[in-house]
């Protein structure tokens, strides 16, 4: 996995011209990682909302898998890591 600080030294603004912020950069690099480019704006809004220390603890359960369907694995831990206490609609837990 890359660093942040890699991403934001490799990054061309001209090239990169639709990527100007580092959540974009990070939600491409989720979305390339996941075999699932063609949902990248999910990812980049998930950058951008969810913090990060979520995304790359379920980023790393999820390449380490063998799963066909890498993008819904990924949705799956990541909310397990969201809601800890595991208990399916407790709404006092939100």
């Amino acid at each position: 996995m890359q660093k942040v600080g890699h991403i934001l030294k490799t990054f061309n603004p001209t090239k990169d011209r639709y990527v100007s912020r580092e959540f974009q950069s990070f939600g491409v690099y989720l979305a390339e990682e996941l075999d699932d480019y063609k949902r990248r704006g999910l990812y980049i809004k998930l950058a951008k909302t969810v913090h990060r220390s979520i995304l790359e603890k379920a980023l790393s359960f999820t390449v380490d898998s063998k799963a066909r369907n890498k993008g819904a694995l990924f949705m799956w831990k990541m909310k397990q890591l969201k809601n800890p206490t595991g208990l399916k609609g407790d709404p006092s837990v939100r």
